[in-house]
């Protein structure tokens, strides 16, 4: 069996277009903070988000996996709020919590747009999508802000 030997991360070229070193990709996340009072699934997948952005700075597609990768936190806690919620699929989760008024229509509205983009990479309809950082966290501050609001709203 032959062993690889990765090479260690170099920065992506892409990433001086928005920041001059990896020390500034913290200013560019510290807005993201994890709420409190969440399960702990959504923590684990919130702070997974946050650092998929950080290291977007390697890897500039993480910027648009984390995105998606957001989603997954609000999926969670809309699971916890929606009775029957079983596996039903996002769009229908987002439609009932709408429906129930567990969601707001701007938050559906944000859910819909995210869930689109997920759906579209997931079934391979756009297979390379390179979302800038400066781009992707405003789309991860709104899963972090709509997880913080349903999970305030349900305490």
């Amino acid at each position: 069996m032959t062993t690889q030997r990765l090479p260690f991360p170099v920065p992506d070229k892409r990433a001086h277009h928005f920041v001059a070193s990896y020390a500034d990709m913290h200013g560019l996340v510290e807005d993201l903070v994890v709420p409190t009072g969440v399960p702990e699934a959504v923590v684990t997948v919130l702070r997974t988000a946050r650092e998929l952005l950080r290291q977007s700075y390697y890897c500039y597609e993480f910027s648009t996996v984390a995105v998606m990768h957001s989603l997954i936190a609000v999926e969670i806690v809309l699971r916890a709020r929606i009775p029957g919620a079983g596996k039903k699929p996002l769009q229908k989760l987002i439609e009932q919590g709408a429906a129930a008024g567990i969601l707001t229509a701007r938050q559906a509205e944000y859910l819909n747009y995210g869930r689109q983009i997920r759906n579209r990479m997931a079934h391979g309809q756009t297979t390379h999508a390179a979302m800038p950082p400066a781009m992707a966290v405003p789309m991860v501050m709104t899963s972090f802000t709509i997880v913080s609001e349903l999970c305030a709203a349900s305490a």
